[in-house]
């Protein structure tokens, strides 16, 4: 390890009292990016976190130049309603954070798949602010076509993430009609349930500032899923899952048949078969969606993604891409090719606060 006379880093991810007492740069699954940090003259610290120990976190925090959060939205039960205000405190006191909360709640949300609908990225989508809201619109929605995947604002894993059909689409549907449902989250098989019963899993979703994001379902889902890494505003990775969740089962087979998510494999930038979608990308989405949200460059989160899935041909027979999600407050694992871009970014911000006090 090298001295870290460049700065002091700490790398937020959650665990108990245990996990922190015995941290270390080595015995985690950042492992690569603390090396990484080291390489580039930055001292990199474990700053394992709990609720119950908040505060014990905050004043490391607040003695270090920059803060690399990993935290899931939903964290063995637990939200981030204490952490995020102690992130936002931090920075307030002018240390780097990335990803920043409030960015997070700009692009790291489900709600990012509506507020970005209108973008080449985007697809048949719409927005429940309310149960009610829902009720009125989805059986209409239900009837004009193929399945919805409803998602909640804020989750990960898969968790509320559902697939939505009709069993029966020749009459408007009322609150015991039979739906076909699907959680994508791992393990989970497909259900035949009542409308009303569907309501009912989902009234948690809309709890305090909770809502529900209404996506037409991709036909092409079955062609796979992939994952653009982004640190900032350029690509430093690829991630490829030909069975992803919600992945059907193969005609004539019984629902319950259809396939788990398979494994993820990881791509270095420079990978010939995405070049396409990284132009795209680097050239034309992540510039639109930055307008859009009203986020300057430099607060992009230094680890993001993109999850994309393939919409329609165009006339030329080129692949479009319509956006599943984007992951911002816990990108891992991600490719090899990913650390050194992070350590270098982080560095850079780090030199540039300096410069600028």
């Amino acid at each position: 390890m090298k001295t870290g006379k460049e700065g002091r880093v700490a790398v937020l991810y959650p665990g108990d009292r245990a996990v922190r007492e015995q941290a270390t740069p080595d015995n985690n699954r950042l492992a690569a990016v603390f090396h990484a940090l080291a390489a580039v003259n930055l001292h990199a610290e474990p700053a394992v976190y709990h609720d119950d120990f908040c505060g014990t976190v905050r004043r490391q925090l607040l003695k270090v130049d920059a803060v690399l959060v990993w935290h899931n939205p939903i964290q063995e039960g637990r939200d981030r309603t204490i952490l995020d205000p102690m992130l936002r405190n931090v920075a307030d006191a002018g240390i780097f954070v990335s990803a920043h909360p409030d960015v997070i709640l700009k692009m790291g949300t489900k709600a990012v798949l509506y507020e970005t609908r209108m973008m080449a990225w985007g697809s048949d989508t719409h927005l429940y602010p309310s149960m009610a809201a829902m009720q009125r619109a989805l059986p209409e929605r239900l009837m004009q076509g193929d399945a919805r995947v409803l998602k909640q604002y804020r989750g990960n894993g898969g968790d509320g993430v559902w697939k939505v059909a009709l069993v029966d689409r020749s009459a408007r549907p009322r609150p015991a009609s039979r739906i076909r449902v699907r959680h994508a989250k791992k393990g989970s098989v497909e259900e035949e349930i009542s409308l009303e019963a569907f309501y009912r899993r989902c009234e948690p979703y809309f709890a305090g500032e909770g809502r529900i994001v209404d996506q037409a379902y991709q036909q092409r889902l079955i062609d796979g899923m992939v994952r653009c890494y982004l640190v900032q505003d350029k690509v430093v990775g690829f991630g490829h899952q030909a069975v992803n969740a919600l992945f059907p089962a193969a005609p004539g087979a019984a629902p319950t048949e259809a396939p788990q998510p398979g494994p993820r494999h990881y791509h270095p930038p420079s990978l010939p078969a995405f070049q396409r979608l990284k132009e795209r990308v680097e050239t034309d989405y992540v510039p639109e969606m930055q307008r859009r949200l009203a986020i300057p460059t430099e607060h992009l989160p230094i680890l993001w993604d993109c999850d994309f899935l393939l919409g329609p041909k165009n006339a030329a027979g080129d692949d479009s891409y319509v956006l599943c999600e984007i992951n911002a407050s816990s990108v891992a694992p991600f490719p090899d090719s990913a650390p050194p871009f992070i350590a270098k970014a982080t560095l850079a911000h780090i030199h540039a606060r300096r410069q600028n006090r």
